[in-house]
């Protein structure tokens, strides 16, 4: 185990107590098991609540095993924590850790870049240089703004409009 190790482990417990919490993980580090489309993500994130069914979510000193849904089929996935860069709280915000030194190093570049660090000063051991890239700006577009139609809507109206199916449903 890394000596990071008992620190995520008790700040992602202390998370867990709250509720939701949502782990950052290299997905391509030795010891990572998740399903096979997501083995080659650099930056995984995945939700973790004891309130999960089934309920078999373990943290110990290798790290992190539980069996989640993914498109619904269920998969045990297990972390150990040499993979996981970051812990997020999703009930309390201020509950948020991250760990710079065990980032994929394209992640870290991407965020000195971001940032507007020059790609010249982001120093990274073994990977090639980034080179900065213009940033899209949003603007308004002018256009004709419709106004409203005059008087009342046109149709039936002696008959009560027919109801509409929602666009929600229930997953369970």
């Amino acid at each position: 185990m890394d000596t990071k190790g008992p620190d995520k482990k008790e700040r992602l417990l202390e998370a867990l107590e709250q509720g939701m919490v949502m782990i950052h993980l290299d997905a391509r580090r030795p010891g990572v098991l998740v399903p096979a489309h997501l083995r080659s993500e650099s930056h995984l994130r995945l939700n973790l609540s004891y309130r999960f069914d089934p309920q078999d979510l373990s943290v110990n000193d290798w790290g992190i095993r539980s069996t989640l849904s993914f498109s619904g089929t269920r998969f045990t996935i297990a972390v150990p924590w040499s993979a996981l860069f970051a812990i997020a709280s999703h009930v309390t915000k201020e509950l948020f850790w991250m760990y710079p030194d065990d980032m994929p190093p394209e992640l870290v570049q991407q965020t000195m870049v971001t940032s507007k660090v020059p790609a010249q000063e982001v120093v990274a051991p073994s990977a090639p240089p980034v080179e900065a890239r213009p940033r899209a700006v949003l603007r308004e577009v002018p256009g004709e703004k419709e106004a409203p139609p005059e008087g009342p809507p046109e149709g039936p109206r002696d008959e009560p409009p027919t109801p509409r199916k929602g666009h929600l449903r229930l997953v369970k």
